[in-house]
């Protein structure tokens, strides 16, 4: 039997595992004593760490903020770091989001690709690396976070308490591998003066807001003029309905991660451009549509850039209405040849006007690793190998991992660019002829970062 067809024959096994993880609904939540995360991350990480101990490795918890796997003896650490953690639910789904549910090569749930399901992979990349009889002079160690969806504390942590990784890579990204992750900007934008009564919708800061449900005082006609522009507007679903003086205004847009903005459709950027077109004037809309837009390129704040490696993208995740102010998430993802200080430069001045403001929350730095450096050399080469193919070249993206806070780390998989697994969205799916493959190039990376 060849090493394709161990792994296959594990997959059955390898769902089991899965499933286990999927199950639980590791949001985070309001912290607890011993739990920083709330009940179900930490749950998660129990479960987590039992089944790599059920593999026979080595499992530590470390204060539930993380965990890690690990074999072999050595001073030197490679590492693998993915993340137990998962967005909302949210809705749209045809599947039971906390499920496992397997329809031929796809199976679907919350996590399977974001990122339980390379949690699952790399504990069998290394289950088949060590059982090929491969000395290892080095650990390997898998770690297993329960914060990246809301700020990697966990990671943050662990560099606190925990030994520093001499190479590794974080299956949460896409293949082939990743030399770059752009830099991130979060905002926040407030209304100053509006006749909208309340506007919610979104779910996480990091994905295009989905749904939106805003309510504005009736005009005469309006309603008539809102309902045609938003028949012209390309929505999926939207409904007007008037009671009691008040238009209450639905619309469902598309999900897509805050790193893809244009691969979605934001409810609450067509809502205000509708409500413009259908002359609804409010200071608040003027802001929105001037500042924010349905562009995603940040030209409304000065903010439209391209380079090299990729382009600047603005995103708005969520809009609540707070004591009579909208205030809307923002994320900015930054091409990696901007600096921090560049980009809080270029939208100087641009932030407020008499309508509005935005603030800066927080600006964070870009990742970046020369193409031709050991580390993509040796990840990319693993990928080549299992796959043969050398058109994929090692790409930049907008998205952020663990690798910008972990020393010699870069992304690598589980998803192919030309496949939309849904992260963030409805019906998040894996295919289990790619987790086949991820078990394979995984194992092949361990390896040639063990090489190095």
């Amino acid at each position: 039997m060849n090493i394709k067809e161990e792994i296959h024959a594990l997959s059955d096994e390898m769902l089991e595992k899965l499933e286990r993880l999927v199950v639980i609904p590791s949001v985070e939540g309001e912290p607890l004593e011993g739990k920083p995360f709330g009940e179900a991350p930490a749950k998660a990480l129990e479960e987590g760490l039992r089944i790599a101990d059920e593999l026979g490795f080595k499992a530590v918890n470390l204060d539930n903020y993380c965990g890690y796997a690990e074999m072999g003896e050595g001073e030197e650490i490679i590492g693998i770091a993915a993340h137990l953690d998962v967005v909302p639910e949210g809705d749209g789904w045809t599947y039971e989001p906390f499920a496992l549910t397997r329809d031929g090569d796809y199976v679907y749930g919350r996590g399977t690709t974001d990122d339980k399901g390379p949690v699952v992979e790399g504990l069998y990349a290394m289950k088949m690396l060590r059982d090929s009889g491969v000395k290892l002079n080095k650990r390997v160690r898998l770690i297993m976070g329960c914060n990246e969806e809301n700020g990697s504390e966990c990671m943050k942590h662990y560099n606190k308490v925990a030994e520093e990784l001499s190479y590794g890579f974080t299956p949460d990204a896409d293949f082939p591998c990743i030399h770059g992750e752009m830099g991130q900007m979060a905002l926040n934008a407030y209304s100053k003066h509006t006749k909208i009564i309340s506007m919610n919708g979104g779910f996480v800061f990091n994905a295009v807001c989905d749904t939106c449900t805003t309510v504005v005082p009736a005009e005469e006609g309006l309603k008539e003029r809102l309902e045609k522009a938003f028949s012209e507007s390309g929505l999926p679903e939207y409904k007007v309905t008037e009671e009691n003086g008040e238009l209450h205004i639905y619309a469902k847009g598309v999900p897509a991660h805050a790193s893809m903005p244009t691969q979605g459709v934001n409810a609450a950027g067509v809502t205000c451009a509708c409500l413009a077109e259908a002359g609804f004037e409010d200071d608040f809309v003027t802001y929105y549509n001037s500042h924010i837009g349905t562009a995603c390129d940040g030209s409304g704040i000065g903010l439209k850039f391209e380079d090299e490696f990729g382009v600047l993208t603005l995103c708005n995740g969520t809009v609540r209405t707070e004591n009579g102010t909208i205030i809307c998430t923002i994320d900015v993802r930054v091409p990696v040849t901007l600096h921090p200080e560049d980009v809080r430069k270029m939208c100087e001045g641009k932030l407020e006007d008499e309508n509005g403001r935005m603030e800066i929350e927080k600006l964070g730095e870009p990742l970046f690793y020369p193409r031709e450096s050991p580390l993509v050399e040796a990840i990319y080469r693993s990928y080549v190998d299992v796959t043969g193919d050398t058109k994929n070249q090692p790409i930049v993206i907008g998205g952020g991992t663990y690798a910008k806070y972990l020393k010699n780390v870069i992304a690598f998989g589980p998803e192919k660019t030309e496949i939309d697994y849904r992260i963030h969205g409805a019906d998040e799916f894996i295919r289990i002829s790619d987790m086949e493959e991820a078990v394979l190039m995984y194992m092949e990376a361990l390896k040639n970062l063990l090489a190095i």
